[in-house]
């Protein structure tokens, strides 16, 4: 199993948290020199919040706990492709890398509408890396959405 592997696996299992909540089932860490310094797992509507997102509270508690609001050196790990909201809350935090497993063909910020992470008019970039466990992020989202459909 490649680093990306073992951490997406972690953002994995907080979009399965995300998902026994009744949450769309998306899971973010970030990771800082091989440890997890941030994690998040979608909660807009339990957090009664539209900002509470996996991915921007994984980069608010790295952010609290390094003390700083650039997360240089980061990668955050992603099983969903981040929405404009929250590529834009990359490129402000400065992350170095962004791994995502399934692209977001409605709503995606990165590839599938826009591309802002790595916009060549930002002042940041963010290298993304997109596909990692894809099969498993899209099967988490596609059993949640059947689930729903049932009740």
């Amino acid at each position: 199993m490649t680093t990306d592997e073992q951490f997406m696996r972690e953002a994995l299992a907080l979009a399965g948290q995300s998902a026994q909540a009744g949450e769309v089932p998306v899971g973010a860490v970030v990771v800082i020199d091989g440890a997890i310094v941030g994690s998040g797992s979608n909660s807009p509507i339990a957090r009664a919040d539209p900002t509470a997102h996996a991915e921007i509270l994984a980069i608010r508690q790295a952010a609290a706990q390094l003390g700083n609001y650039r997360l240089t050196g980061a990668t955050l790990y992603c099983t969903l492709e981040p929405c404009v909201m929250c590529a834009g809350a990359l490129v402000a935090a400065r992350i170095q890398r962004l791994v995502f497993g399934a692209r977001d063909l409605r709503f995606g910020g990165v590839r599938s509408k826009f591309q802002v992470a790595d916009s060549a008019i930002l002042s940041h970039r963010v290298e993304v890396v997109e596909g990692v466990l894809a099969v498993e992020c899209v099967e988490r989202l596609r059993e949640f959405f059947q689930a729903q459909r049932r009740r």
